[in-house]
């Protein structure tokens, strides 16, 4: 069993964001500069959606520009404070959602030839973790993937899986 201190040492763990750049990311990060004047900490691009990464105090002027971006890309474009914490990148991660509770699995659950840490996000209204997940699950597949391939760790090196669970009252 985790200990609620073990548990709070690990979401508030220090991450770092892995950059990687291509042609089209950097055109996008231009992009992004042209229309905001914002510079963006990171761009990640996976699947049909654009995630453009902004600091804390720049979050709230790059958001009104998000319908504009979207228009213009014909994609789904999200705008992501580019958080230090675990627990705060994990919660910008999902802006328009009630997030109930976080929690942390007990034990390591076992995904094909390595091992995963849990984390649950639990919610109360469907509606809001109907937006977690995403059409066919798409969004919170894309979150997964970029944990995966782009999100390091201070700490722990153990790779994290996130769920969306509803709680009834």
């Amino acid at each position: 069993m985790i200990s609620s201190i073990n548990e709070k040492r690990f979401f508030s763990q220090k991450v770092r964001i892995k950059k990687k750049y291509t042609n089209r990311k950097i055109k996008l990060y231009h992009f992004f500069h042209q229309r905001t004047n914002l510079y963006p900490e990171n761009v990640i691009v996976l699947k049909n959606f654009i995630f453009y990464f902004v600091k804390n105090a720049d979050y709230f002027k790059a958001k009104r520009f998000l319908k504009s971006l979207r228009k213009e890309l014909k994609e789904k474009v999200l705008i992501i404070r580019a958080e230090n914490t675990l627990i705060r990148l994990i919660i910008s991660f999902f802006p328009d959602t009630y997030i109930h509770d976080i929690t942390l699995d007990n034990g390591l659950e076992k995904n094909a030839n390595n091992e995963k840490k849990i984390i649950t996000l639990l919610f109360i209204f469907y509606k809001d973790r109907g937006i977690a997940i995403g059409r066919s699950g798409g969004y919170i597949n894309v979150v997964n993937e970029i944990f995966e391939k782009y999100i390091f760790f201070e700490d722990y090196d153990t790779p994290i899986e996130i769920k969306c669970d509803f709680i009834n009252l």
